[in-house]
């Protein structure tokens, strides 16, 4: 979460799904308000995990579509666009979950 505040990240949100998903056991939403924004996002979350937890971690998606997912296991972080996290919802989709944190 840190990392994506120092990075400028908007409109971040962590949610704890492990009771409603078998497959993670946290959502991390994330704006950036550029293409390029969005890649510096995905690898300051990349290496940071790495260099914190020497994880291999998976980047997937393109910025230029407006959504990528950085996955690190128990965490998926889902960096946006504004549009794309707007059309796709995904906190309604998930809105069984526990806010931890919110921060715009």
């Amino acid at each position: 979460m840190d990392v994506l505040e120092e990075k400028k990240g908007e409109q971040i949100l962590l949610l704890d799904i492990h009771e409603i998903a078998t497959f993670t056991d946290y959502f991390v939403f994330c704006n950036g308000t550029s293409d390029r924004m969005l890649n510096s996002l995905a690898e300051a979350v990349a290496e940071n995990a790495h260099k914190k937890f020497q994880l291999e971690v998976r980047i997937e998606g393109r910025a230029e579509d407006g959504w990528m997912l950085v996955d690190l296991g128990d965490v998926i972080v889902h960096l946006f666009s504004p549009d794309q996290r707007e059309y796709y919802q995904l906190e309604t989709l998930w809105h069984r979950g526990k806010i931890l944190l919110r921060l715009q």
